[in-house]
This record gives structure tokens, sequence and C-alpha cells, in this order.
């Protein structure tokens, strides 16, 4: 008896403790939510032409993929370096990637804090109920009103980061008596300007449900939403603009007008969706869930551009002291006069003497359209708008079976159709008069009564007023059909899955202009090509014992390339790109994981390999004297590396946790490429159906670090939390520059003087070298508390901020620049493209105060 009350006694104190920790585990979890969905948003790209750099993974048994979603977010981490068209994000079972480019774009749910955060994750080789598992992993959020938390919401936030301020509503009734649940999100996010100079963030999100539970078999759910922004964008700058700005957040892309401050560079991007699930329970061991979404994007970028005049961008190169006096080679005396010196000191006095000198004249612009209107041009200076605009329906419907106590299997289709309208239309005349649809930049090639200088010759000529299409105007039609199956078996120790899926993706372009470089082959719909994709993996874990786990996982699976790079010049013609074939992909992972009561660990090997990857670019290419469209076929890639995450609990309230990753992740072989220039309309291959060679072996995927490590001391205890993390990041690359690397550009290089072989024709390492961005040492924290008031209300507070030792020489993306260090004439100019890449630097001291109440 008196064993008995021992123990009776340890229980009663033991179910507290243990109940106080889950709980301020729960708080803590829930605030992280609360945050890292707005943290991560808050740093996405500023550069619409790059890729969101951005991954929200998560796993419940991966310390690693729980955590690195948010704490890495500031440099833009990628996982495992994958581009995000490999992690498949889908809401209700409904896949809501984009079509065109397979990237998912996370304003899409901007705002919606809420409401993401019941979410469904599987990793690449984690068995889930509703796909096959993509090589970065798959989320499937839950948007039915039903598995809302119950209750009000208000959350008010104040930040420096892209937005200062902002408020959010939350209302979720639960279920109530008669079966009916409704659920409603209202949220504005708001900055003059924010981090950046010279941009501002407008933005409302909202979110509307309802959902009806008729029996204990069918319920069906109402959901729409949407997140009308309005934002403006940030340039990248080389190090020398930052440097004659002293500011490492300098941006191009605004200037004054009348004394006020205007962008040049803004977007525009509202995407309604609605979303209509049912649900039925057709027998307690089976499950039906079919949903269907429709969405329409409406996506606008503005931009400056010019006609028959400078380029007036103020980071311009012509406009650089360095573009006068050559700072990088003291053998080129051609560059390095007395005279080249005076105009370098003339041009970097301009640009430090005053903001306005750096920044758009605006006012400068306006004149000179008025003094070109006077004379009967058209306008010099111009803000041109580019759409994407698109239409998405999607039907999707899974079945789940539990077949016996030890397996279960689980099936579904998708079907999915996609119209993205590309068009650019006339947003601001700049004071001009009148504009008209014709290729100026063609018209130093061909007359002006060429046929070949009409973007749309069905209307030769035609007068351009603001709101008016010009340039190009084209649809890309994509459907998808997708059949999934999954088979999982546990029993014992061993738990198991095996997964497949067979499809197909049908692409086609119709042109509404009739270009004059393409006459026959850019108005109206052009041929479909058809592509048969599909794949299977499987996964195993088997306990050990003793906390000891060990996982494996294998898979391979063909994927159709990206209607986006499907076409080698959309903007002209429907001509398809040479060679364009299925994406092979394998992959595989191994790790272990060990559990006490004092430390949880998993560490993971992973080897992944793509062949025959299809990508796609355009730019201004000097050795041809033309902006140029580029295909580059055939890539083989390979990415490998190891993760770890390891939680050590020294006390009931205090943990110290480490996560981190090396990896590398590049090309493996030199592809073929094809560009077609957009002042002549032919291609490089001069009709012999020959690519060129892109020397592009080994350089590696951009713009996340391939090393990243972080150290994480963690106290919780009543309510309270402190974080305090110590990351790394390092080998972070900039995106590479084909052009530079061409067969054809590498022998003009050497010819201009440049010295790119060795003694026996080699090509020198050194010539290819792939630009790379500073990486270092970021310190986050952030407290918060967590309060429990009567009647089951609660306030939480949560102030989080980032980079606390201010930072800001570590580079968090860019590119290098693809124009050539030589003049036509083959002599070295004194400004050297090459060795002026354009980055991003990491914000410095940021952070966000965040106070929710919930009643």
């Amino acid at each position: 008896m008196k064993r008995l009350k021992l123990l009776a006694v340890a229980f009663a104190v033991a179910s507290p403790l243990l109940a106080q920790e889950a709980t301020d585990s729960a708080e803590q979890a829930g605030v992280l939510d609360e945050q890292a969905f707005t943290f991560t948003e808050a740093q996405l790209g500023e550069d619409d032409d790059m890729s969101q750099n951005v991954t929200i993974i998560n796993s419940n048994n991966n310390i690693f993929a729980s955590q690195v979603g948010y704490l890495f977010s500031p440099v833009r981490f990628r996982y495992r370096a994958f581009n995000q068209k490999y992690n498949e994000i889908y809401i209700n079972g409904a896949p809501m990637n984009d079509m065109e480019s397979g990237q998912f774009r996370y304003s899409l749910v901007g705002g919606l804090n809420q409401q993401t955060r019941g979410v469904e994750n599987a990793l690449p080789f984690e068995n889930n109920n509703f796909t096959m598992s993509s090589m970065a992993g798959s989320n499937n959020y839950n948007f039915r009103p039903s598995a809302m938390a119950h209750g009000q919401r208000i959350t008010l936030t104040g930040a420096n980061r892209n937005y200062r301020v902002r408020a959010m509503y939350t209302y979720n009734s639960g279920v109530t008596a008669n079966g009916w649940a409704f659920s409603a999100n209202l949220t504005y996010r708001w900055a003059n300007e924010g981090y950046v100079e010279g941009t501002f963030y407008n933005s409302l999100s909202y979110f509307l449900g309802v959902e009806k539970i008729f029996n204990d078999q069918h319920r069906l759910s109402l959901v729409t939403w949407g997140n009308p922004t309005e934002r403006a964008t940030q340039g990248a700058g080389t190090d020398e603009t930052y440097w004659l700005a002293n500011d490492r957040y300098y941006n191009p892309y605004w200037g004054y007008q009348d004394g006020e401050k205007r962008s040049s560079r803004v977007v525009t991007d509202w995407a309604p969706t609605a979303l209509l699930t049912w649900d039925w329970q057709i027998s307690p061991r089976t499950k039906l869930t079919t949903s269907f979404s429709g969405r329409y994007g409406m996506y606008k970028r503005t931009k400056l551009d010019y006609n028959n005049s400078d380029n007036p961008q103020p980071d311009y190169w012509k406009s650089l002291p360095s573009s006068y006096y050559d700072v990088w080679d003291e053998t080129d005396d051609a560059n390095r006069t007395n005279a080249s010196i005076a105009d370098f000191e003339r041009a970097r006095q301009y640009w430090m003497s005053s903001k306005e000198n750096r920044q758009i004249n605006f006012d400068q612009l306006y004149y000179s359209n008025k003094v070109a209107g006077a004379q009967g041009q058209d306008a010099m200076y111009y803000l041109e708008a580019n759409h994407m605009d698109n239409l998405t329906f999607t039907l999707s419907s899974s079945l789940q079976r539990e077949l016996n106590r030890f397996a279960s299997l689980n099936t579904g289709i998708q079907l999915a159709t996609n119209k993205t309208m590309h068009y650019v239309t006339m947003h601001d005349m700049l004071g001009a008069l009148s504009f008209h649809n014709i290729n100026t930049y063609a018209l130093g090639t061909y007359s002006e009564d060429d046929p070949r200088i009409q973007y749309d010759m069905n209307h030769p000529n035609a007068f351009v007023g603001v709101g008016d299409k010009f340039g190009f105007d084209y649809n890309i039609l994509v459907d998808k059909a997708n059949w999934w199956a999954s088979y999982k078996y546990d029993r014992g120790r061993l738990h198991s899955f095996i997964s497949g899926r067979i499809g197909g993706t049908q692409i086609a372009r119709d042109g509404k202009m009739r270009n004059g470089m393409a006459p026959q082959n850019s108005y109206g719909e052009s041929p479909s090509a058809f592509f048969l994709d599909g794949g299977a993996k499987g996964g195993l874990t088997y306990n050990l014992g003793m906390g000891n786990v060990i996982t494996l996982g294998v898979g391979y699976e063909w994927k159709a390339p990206q209607a986006r790079t499907a076409f080698v010049s959309p903007q002209v013609s429907n001509d398809f790109v040479t060679d364009l074939k299925n994406e092979k992909i394998l992959s595989a992972e191994v790790g272990y994981q060990i559990q006490t009561p004092f430390m949880k660990a998993n560490v993971s090997g992973y080897y992944s390999t793509v062949k025959d990857e299809t990508e796609w670019q355009n730019f201004y290419y000097d050795d041809i004297n033309s902006f140029s469209y580029v295909s580059m076929t055939g890539i083989n890639k390979v990415y490998y590396g190891v993760e770890w995450g390891i939680n050590f609990k020294i006390t009931n309230d205090f943990n110290i946790k480490t996560i981190g990753t090396i990896g590398e992740a590049k090309n493996t072989n030199n592809a073929n490429v094809w560009y077609m220039s957009s002042t002549t309309g032919t291609y490089n291959d001069n009709n012999e159906h020959k690519p060129e060679l892109v020397l592009n072996k080994n350089m590696r995927e951009s713009g996340t670090p391939l090393t990243a490590a972080s150290l994480i001391f963690s106290y919780h205890k009543w309510g309270w939390f402190v974080d305090l993390n110590c990351n790394w990041y390092d080998r972070i690359y900039l995106s590479y520059s084909p052009s530079f690397r061409y067969e054809s550009t590498l022998r003009n290089r050497q010819n201009s003087g440049e010295t790119v072989t060795d003694n026996d024709g080699n090509i020198l390492e050194s010539a290819l070298a792939q630009q790379k961005g500073k990486g270092g040492f970021m310190l986050d924290a952030s407290v918060g508390r967590s309060l429990r008031l009567k009647h089951g209300r609660q306030v939480s507070i949560n102030l989080s901020i980032t980079n606390l030792l201010n930072n800001q020489k570590m580079v968090t993306g860019g590119y290098e620049q693809s124009r050539s260090d030589y003049t036509a004439s083959g002599n070295i100019r004194a400004y050297r493209f090459s060795l002026n890449p354009k980055k991003f630097y990491s914000y410095g001291i940021n952070g966000m105060l965040n106070i929710a109440y919930k009643f």
C-alpha cells in the first residue's frame, strides 16, 4: 500500500509538470506558426525575374525540417537547393502550383497566417493522403472552416521590414448545433516606405468560408480568398553603386517627380480563388475527398523603358565611374589615361554629391518627351506594364481506404487546365503625345517600310495609348492529368510505403499578334506538345529499439518540362525548343534518428540527379548586338549532402538545438544552347539545327546557401519563451551568365586579349568561375509571453529581432551580368561586366512586434 501511495503521488506531481511542458510547447508552436509564415513572406525576393527562394517545410519527426523554413528565411534558403517547382503545394487536396512555371507563389495565401496553420506535411520520402510526394516534399493545407480553431482573434503587428504595420481579424464559428461552420479573415499590411528606400507596400487579404455537415457521411465546404497587393520592388546593384551611394540597399528603381518619390517598378498582384470540397465518409474505413478550384490571377509589373534615346536607369553602366577608368587591370594603358582619371573623378563626384543624381529624374523624362512631341516624335521614355494573367481550374479526388490493421491504400486523380495571358500595355507615356507598335530595335537593321519591324502585321503601325497592348500578346495553354496511388504497410517495427503516379501534360501557344519576325508562325494557336510522365518511390522506417530508428527511401520519375521553358521565343513565335524532353529524376535518402529522455536527433544523407532539364532566359547579348531569347537543353544536375537536427534537453525548461546542412547542387555537364536575335529573328544554328555548346558544367544552384547551420538556445517556462538563434551561412552562389560561357564567346574573349586558355588550348577554370556572394554569421532572437485569461481568452506577445549584430555584408542572392567585357570591334572595355555582378544584401537589424488577442 505504501508503494502504491508513493506511485500515486508521483503520478499526481508528474502529470501537471508534463501538462505544463506540453502547454508551453503548444503555445510556443502557435506563436512560431504565427510568426514563421509572416517572417518568411517578408523575405520574398523583390526581383520578380528571380525565383522566390522561400522554403516552408515541416515534419513532426524531423527536427531539421520543422525548423529550417523559419530560421533560414532571411537568406532565402531553399530546401536542398531544389527549385521550387519540385515542392508541391495543395489546399484541401487541390494542386496550387502555377501550371506554367511549376512554382507556388506564396503571395497567393499572403496574410492568411491562421488559415495556413492546419497543414499535412510530407517530406520527399514520407507517405501522405493527397499525392505521391515530390522531390522537395509536398504540403496540403486544410482550409475547411470546421478545422479552424474556434473563436475570434485580433492581431496587431509592427515591423521594419517590407511592411511596417499589419492588422488581422479572424473569426471561426466552430461547428454549430445544426451542422454549419463559418470562417472569415481580414488582414491589412501597409508601409509608406519599406526597409529599402523607394519601396512601399499595400495589401489587403481576405478569407471567407462556409461548411455544412449534413450527417456522419457527407460534408461540403466552400471557401474563397485573395490577396490584392500593390508594392514597389527593389533592384539589385553592383558593389560599385553600393559604394557610391554608401548604402547596401541602394535602389535604382525610384526617383523624384515634382519633389515626390516615385517608383518605376510596381507590382500589382491579385489571384482570387474559390475552392469547393466534398468529403464523403463512405464507411468507417473508406473516405472520398473531392475538390474543385478556380483561380483568376492578375499580375502586373511596371518597368521604365526607352525608345531611340539613352538608357534612363541611373545605374546604367555608362554613367558609372568605372566605365571611364579601368580599375581592374593595371596593364590596360588605353583605359588608364589622365583623361580617364578625370572622367572617373567627375562621374564619382556626380554620383556622390546628391541623392537626386543617382536616382531616376522623372522631371527630365517628362521634359524630353515634351520636346520630342513638339517635333512630332514618339515617346522617348515611357512606363510599360508587363502582364501575366492566368485562369486555372483543377479537379482532384482522392480515396483513402484502410485495408486492415496493418495496411492502407490511398489513390486519386488530378485534372487541371490553365491559360496564362502574357501581354504588355502602355502604363504611362510620361507626357509624350504618341507611340506606335513597332520594333524600334530592328529599325537599324531594316527600313521603316519593312514588315519585319512590325510587332503586329495585322495592325501595322498601330497607335498606342495608355492601357493599349503593344510589343507582344500571347497565351500559354497547359492541360494536365495525373493518377497516383500509395500503399502503406505498418507492422511491428517496420513502417513502409510504396507510391506511384502516371500522367500527361499538353502544352500549346496561342499568339494574338502576327509578329513581323515570324509572320507564318506567330499568330494563332500552335500545334500541341504532349508529354507522358510518371514515377514511383518507396520508403521504409525500421525501429531498432531503445529509441533508434533508421529510414531509407528511393524514387525515380520522369517529369514533363515546364511550359515556361518550352518555347524558344514565346514573345515572337510558336517555335518549340529543339530537343525538348522529360526530366529524369532519381532520388535517394538514408536517415538515422535517436530519441532518449534528454535528446532527440535526426541525421539524413540525400542524393538526387536530374537529367535532360531545360532552362530559358532572355537578355541583351553584345556579340549579336541584340536582345536574345536563350534555351539551354540537356542539362544534367546533381544534388547531394547531409542535414542534421539535434535537440538537447538540458532541463525541463531549457533546450539547446542545432540544425544544419552541408550540400552540393551543380550541373554535371555542358548544355546545348539555342538563342534567337530579337532584331533579325534568326537563330544561332543558321538553320543547320546544330546547337552551340555552353560550358556551364559545375555551375552551382544560385540564391541559396549550400552550407547553413544554426545553434539555438531555447528557454520556455510558464508561458514565457526566449530563443536565441546563432546562424552561419556560406557558399552562396550567384546566378551565372550563359552567354559569358558560350563557345563562341570564349573565342571572342581570347581574341580580345583576355587569357581564356592555357598553352595547350584548354579552357582555364578561372575563365569559367562562377561568382559567389559573401556568407557570414547572423544572430536572431525572439522573446514572448502567452497569458491565459478568464473564459478561455488568451493574449500572446512576441518580439522577434533578426540580425541583431547588424551584419550587412552577407549576400542573399544576385546574378552575373550578361554583357561582354569587349566592344563590337574586339577592344577591351574599361568597365568589366564579368567582375561586376549584381547582388542583394541581407537586411540589417530588423524586427517584428506581434500582439494577439484570442477570445
